[in-house]
């Protein structure tokens, strides 16, 4: 067997871990752990918390599996892939000093406002495009303030995935792309943002050193040999949040292009060449992972937190677990189309930033007990789903994001021929779906980032395309309609 590419994704319900053979760009093998979904401990309402160590056995277990099978000193490289916006802190060895602050956890609203109005609200926005928000550096606000005693501790803070980089390689750093979705970036100066970071009064050497996306940042040291086999001084080629490498996987890189996905939360992540800031920070601007200062890359996130997990309290608590996903949706296709006047709202997984970091909390809204079943629920559901991306497509068209066609990977919230041709249907794009998903796009990354693909046409050369969904013109004008209801209640509670 030839060299293979080793791709991590640390999310927040899994972990999942892909080899990927080089040379044909196939996946030889998979591994999520754990089986169930891992465990988000919430303290106090609106809290959010997982343990670092936990993300770490599950990697290794889920390499251990892999080398079952494939031998681990063929891995040539290795990319990581990880939940966005997480808060590890780090004592002198380098030791967790506290459960991750995790990114649905909305205990830094407050913190964020403060400090939009203390800096100013255009200074903000002109220079790091983004309100402070929720963001890993009010998280770590949020620890000076309430646990003094654990930040004076802190030798450094890193975000979910350079904390797996770290436990590879024992090396601390953390990327351009990663400053940004910290807010701890300054587009305008092309700089770290150290005006966040004295305003929060956070030292700037605590601060880990930025590299590039796609490159070497890092080298696996003699531990991870010990304990994995994969080689001591393998590449960690590639980093990057969970949305900038949808939008990777699915070959999004330049201005125009857009990508989506229907996770635990969903996304759409599109590709602009020029930074642009919503006044309401209700979509959000990253640094991409291919920028560079001569040829910049920016992608305009829009997160909704409560989709997939929507989705799963339906199983859990509606269906009570009696059917699968892809019998609920069988089940959903049963209402019509605008599900008979029933809508859901779908914020129930903590503050929502299309909803200008309100929290609103997840509601079933207009039930006629003599009209509605389960079929309508159930579908209500997937199209309040879908609804939430509409509202949150249309912020984007107002900077300048024409969503013509929207590529997903064929996978979670997009296996629903419901709910893609409702999203299709709603905003009048066509939605490509393909072969890949967030582990194996860290895999192709790291390939591409250690020069064993000379250039972005050759990494992406196995991509296929499995289907394609057109809008559905004789549910336009139901769906639209419901939509008007839909946002009409939306509004209503964020005024």
């Amino acid at each position: 067997m030839g060299k293979t590419s080793l791709g991590i994704d640390v999310g927040s319900s899994s972990i999942k871990v892909s080899l990927m053979d080089i040379e044909s760009g196939e996946c030889l093998a998979s591994s999520t752990n754990p089986s169930q979904e891992m465990p988000i401990d919430a303290v106090q309402s609106g809290w959010a918390e997982q343990d670092p160590e936990m993300w770490w056995q599950y990697v290794v277990e889920g390499i251990n599996k892999i080398a079952q099978h494939y031998p681990m000193n063929d891995v040539a490289c290795i990319g990581i892939s990880y939940q966005m916006h997480g808060l590890v802190v780090l004592d002198k060895e380098q030791k967790s000093l506290r459960k991750s602050i995790i990114w649905c956890d909305s205990r830094a609203v407050e913190i964020g406002a403060e400090a939009l109005e203390n800096i100013g609200r255009e200074y903000c926005l002109e220079h790091a495009l983004n309100s402070p928000g929720n963001f890993t550096a009010s998280k770590l606000a949020w620890v000076k303030r309430n646990e003094p005693e654990i930040f004076e501790q802190i030798d450094s803070f890193v975000l979910p995935g350079d904390y797996i980089a770290y436990r590879l390689s024992g090396r601390v750093s953390t990327s351009v792309s990663g400053l940004s979705e910290q807010i701890l970036w300054d587009f305008k100066q092309e700089q770290r943002a150290d005006f966040v970071a004295d305003y929060y009064g956070i030292p700037h050497n605590i601060i880990p050193e930025a590299g590039v996306s796609i490159g070497v940042e890092a080298t696996t040291d003699k531990l991870t040999e010990e304990l994995l086999g994969i080689p001591e001084g393998t590449p960690i080629s590639y980093r990057a949040g969970d949305q900038p490498n949808n939008a990777f996987s699915l070959n999004v890189m330049n201005a125009g292009e857009i990508a989506a996905t229907g996770g635990t939360s969903g996304v759409v992540y599109g590709v602009v060449d020029t930074p642009k800031a919503d006044p309401l920070s209700r979509v959000n601007t990253f640094v991409h992972v291919n920028h560079i200062p001569s040829s910049p890359s920016y992608g305009i996130l829009l997160c909704i937190n409560g989709t997939g997990i929507l989705n799963s309290w339906m199983r859990r608590h509606v269906v009570q677990q009696t059917i699968d996903y892809a019998e609920m949706n069988v089940l959903a296709e049963q209402a019509p189309a605008g599900s008979d006047g029933l809508i859901v709202l779908p914020f129930g997984n903590g503050a929502e930033r299309v909803l200008e970091n309100r929290t609103t909390g997840a509601e079933i809204v207009g039930i006629d007990l003599n009209r509605h079943s389960t079929a309508h629920i159930l579908r209500a559901a997937q199209e309040g789903i879908a609804f939430s991306f509409r509202y949150g497509i249309d912020i984007m068209r107002e900077l300048g994001l024409k969503p013509d066609v929207i590529r997903a990977g064929k996978a979670n919230l997009f296996l629903s021929p419901l709910f893609r041709q409702t999203l299709s249907t709603l905003t009048g794009a066509r939605i490509e779906l393909f072969n890949t998903d967030g582990a194996l796009g860290a895999a192709r990354g790291a390939a591409l980032g250690a020069g064993y693909y000379k250039n972005r046409e050759e990494a992406f050369r196995s991509l296929k395309c499995l289907d394609v969904v057109e809008p559905k013109a004789e549910d336009v004008e139901i769906l639209e309609k419901s939509y008007q209801v839909w946002k009409k209640e939306v509004e209503s509670r964020i005024k």
